[in-house]
């Protein structure tokens, strides 16, 4: 390391945390706002936050407390050298690097991506976004490609906007139905043995302006314009963005990456009301916070706000190298030796990394890194290597096992029919087939869909959600080969400009098809928000193309998320069908709902506007000055996002939250609720702190039961919704209803079964800036069940009982 580099890092890790400094501002009561340095801090509706130190060391409460021990005796055992390298990335084999320290039998750690798939691997599968069978099976291949921490699942951003580019690698835009998701997958990648990063957190909600704007005349660490700033303010932090991170902390989750961002004022990463506090103290965290990659920005500041571990460890914001010095490494030991890092925290900062190890027992035989891994490594390749990694073992392991079969159900079951007019679907042998559309053929530039490419099926999205296919079914080879059983005509025409500038008709001449199948698709990716939602290559031109001459066209999208969808009322598309990204399998799991041997069961995670003019809370893309601290995203929507905001606007949506058709038909019975606690104070029991919070906010207070039938001709399964009204008492902002359960119950036609919900403390709690706790409010509830948010088919009405 040059001496005049090691001198400016030494400067940057040996600054203080940033202090608030304080002030009047409008709602000073609210916790959470901002912090900035005193010379820069911008005044806000939110007021200013308290700096929230020391950073609280584990306990290993909720289950740890055995590997807690032997985290403990590890670090003893460790020198101050060892210590830095426990905390800080290195370039290796995988996508983030923990080296190996052999005198104490430790091989290291390999962090690999995603959400959807071990991304820097070969022969192992590509997954839908569903919950624990697929978690489980992810698990499993990323420990058997020699990973013990997984980078996923993604809870942030939750859905604030519809552009968001990687809205696609989390699951709903609703708290609720995330924070479900989220403990699902935390449990099933941690029951198959490797470790569950809960990201990016927190107000990670947009990816333009993620990083700063770099000096080009200056070092690697010079900066023109800070990263945006997410301001929130502390209701909305906790009713919306950190609930499902209160799932993501009682499912135990081994760590979480903080995001980009700066999050009102100061970077996510080295914010300490966000990691100490909500975090590590009032959500009882136990593991360790790993930073995202490029997203440290500071040595010590970082460290006493809570940031235990640097990765991937060298300088560079996301898209440069980092294979040049260190916030951490090095600095670490110099810090310690001079007393300005207190070594106690040092050791805690280790022991929240190696309990969860302990815990999982990946000190006991667990595989070594593949070999591949290292070549198929673009992010680290091996000339930027500094330490020596004993790759061992077999090469190019195939962990797929029967998970392709898996990924086809899912895909199936997760498809969501928006249409169905005249019985459309499910398709019955036709005689002819038309194909149209450049994503219904096999993809033409490769399985490493890193970019956006125009020919070709979408599966998958772009950045590090993505993941390397090893095959792909495409729709078109799906349909062909249901076609040659059923002795069906197929024609395709894959060419959009083509299709959308023709007239059909002299296409397909002499005889029209019986069916169009369009498919369309629209591309997004990490480090960038889409720019319309429109479909892309001209999507929609193809869709009036072909409907305006086919009578029955059926559209099949595959898409990042939103797409309004302006000719759905058009009388000649008879069925429209989401599938969103669905993996490996895509075209088998499509066929497998149009000819109806899946009854779809998909329900929409989001609302779909009639406009795209219709949404609130666009990303903030551009500023009109040029102040280093200028990018402010102001969430001045506060709780009302995706439905919340329709209802409390009482705004029309062409499909709402929660909708989606079958090939059958439900309904549901009387609601009973049966109250579980005799009396229900205001404010929950002061608990001692467990994973999750105040254990009392998770306890069961009413019990609702409903039945459901199937009351078609079709076996299927139903989808039961439970939302919440809150009563007039509580504060002003308050959504107009709030999902609070749902379920998913298989029925042959004629039956009915009783689906019965849960609701905790926490369901039926607002968060209060001022006591700072969370409190059920007086008054009367109601409590709707339906199959969506807006098709409500019952309703009771509930009086919390006081003592």
């Amino acid at each position: 390391m040059a001496p005049v580099l090691s001198t400016l890092l030494s400067s940057f890790l040996l600054a203080t945390a940033v202090k608030a400094q304080a002030f009047d501002a409008e709602r000073s009561e609210d916790a959470f706002s901002h912090v900035q340095p005193a010379d820069t801090v911008i005044l806000g509706p939110y007021g200013h936050v308290p700096p929230t130190y020391p950073s609280p060391n584990t306990t290993g409460a909720g289950g740890w407390e055995q590997a807690l021990i032997k985290a403990k005796e590890f670090v003893s055992q460790l020198t101050i050298e060892e210590k830095a390298d426990m905390v800080t990335g290195t370039p290796g084999p995988c996508v983030g690097n923990i080296v190996a320290i052999p005198r104490l039998g430790f091989n290291g750690l390999c962090l690999q991506d995603g959400p959807l798939a071990i991304r820097v691997a070969d022969y192992a599968s590509v997954f839908a976004a569903v919950l624990y069978q697929r978690g489980r099976a992810m698990g499993e291949e990323f420990k058997a490609k020699g990973a013990q921490i997984a980078l996923s699942p993604v809870a942030g951003p939750l859905g604030r906007s519809a552009y968001s580019g990687r809205n696609w690698e989390g699951f709903a835009a609703d708290p609720y139905l995330t924070g479900v998701a989220m403990e699902e997958t935390i449990s099933g990648h941690q029951d198959a043995g490797v470790q569950a990063t809960a990201k990016h957190y927190i107000g990670n909600e947009q990816e333009t302006q993620r990083n700063p704007t770099p000096d080009p005349n200056g070092t690697i660490t010079d900066v023109l314009q800070e990263s945006l700033s997410s301001n929130i303010d502390d209701r909305t932090i906790h009713e919306l963005y950190l609930w499902p991170f209160a799932n993501a902390v009682r499912a135990k989750a081994a760590s979480f990456m903080c995001s980009y961002n700066r999050l009102n004022g100061t970077y996510a990463c080295e914010n300490s009301k966000a990691l100490n506090g909500l975090l590590k103290t009032e959500l009882g965290f136990q593991g360790y916070v790993m930073s995202d990659w490029g997203g440290t920005h500071s040595g010590l500041a970082s460290i006493e706000a809570g940031l235990d571990m640097n990765m991937p460890g060298g300088l560079g914001m996301y898209g440069q190298t980092y294979h040049v010095g260190s916030y951490f490494g090095g600095n670490v030991t110099n810090a310690v030796q001079n007393a300005s890092l207190p070594v106690s925290r040092l050791d805690d900062m280790i022991i929240r990394i190696m309990t969860p190890y302990y815990w999982l027992g990946q000190d006991r035989d667990f595989p070594s890194v593949d070999p591949s891994s290292a070549d198929l490594n673009t992010f680290s390749p091996r000339a930027t290597w500094d330490r020596e990694f004993n790759l061992t073992g077999s090469r190019s392991r195939d962990v797929r096992g029967n998970h392709g079969e898996l990924i086809r159900q899912h895909g199936a079951a997760a498809t969501i029919l928006l249409k169905n007019e005249n019985n459309a679907l499910p398709l019955k042998a036709p005689k002819s087939i038309a194909v149209f559309g450049n994503d219904a053929g096999d993809d033409t530039e490769g399985f490493y869909n890193q970019a956006d490419f125009e020919y070709g099926t979408l599966s998958v999205g772009g950045g590090s959600g993505t993941g390397r296919l090893t095959y792909l079914v495409s729709p078109l080879s799906a349909i062909n080969a249901r076609a040659a059983k059923d002795k069906t005509l197929v024609q395709q025409w894959l060419n959009n400009t083509l299709i959308a500038t023709s007239n059909v008709t002299d296409l397909w001449t002499p005889t029209p098809p019986e069916v169009c199948l369009v498919f369309l698709k629209t591309w997004a990716e990490e480090g960038l928000d889409r720019g319309s939602l429109d479909f892309d290559w001209n999507g929609n031109g193809v869709v009036e193309s072909v409907a305006n001459d086919c009578n029955n066209t059926i559209i099949i999208t595959h898409s990042s998320g939103i797409n309004t969808l302006p000719w759905a009322d058009h009388p000649n598309i008879t069925a429209i069908l989401a599938a969103h990204y669905p993996g490996q399998e895509t075209g088998n799991s499509i066929v497998d709902v149009l000819y109806g041997d899946v009854n779809p069961s998909g329900h929409l995670p989001y609302t779909i506007a009639y406009n795209a003019s219709d949404y609130n809370a666009p990303p903030t893309t551009a500023v009109s000055t040029s102040g280093k601290y200028d990018w402010q995203s102001w969430f001045d929507e506060k709780l009302e996002i995706d439905y919340r905001y329709f209802d409390a606007h009482n705004l029309s949506v062409r499909y709402e939250f929660g909708y989606g058709l079958s090939y059958t038909t439900f309904n549901l019975k009387e609601i009973q609720t049966e109250a579980l606690v005799q009396e229900i104070t205001p404010k929950p029991e002061a608990l001692p702190i467990q994973p999750g919070g105040n254990p009392s906010l998770w306890d069961a207070l009413y019990n609702v039961t409903i039945g459901v039938s199937n009351t078609g001709d079709v076996a299927g399964a139903a989808v039961p919704q439970l939302y919440v009204s809150f009563p007039s008492s509580t504060p002003s902002g308050t959504p107009p209803k709030q999902l609070r359960g749902f379920d998913k119950v298989f029925l042959e036609a004629g039956e009915t079964k009783t689906v019965g919900f849960e609701l905790m403390r926490r369901d039926m709690s607002y968060w209060d800036s001022i006591s700072q706790d969370w409190l059920i409010p007086e008054g009367e509830f109601t409590i709707h069940v339906g199959f969506s948010s807006r098709d409500l088919k019952a309703s009771t009405k509930l009086t919390v009982i006081r003592p």
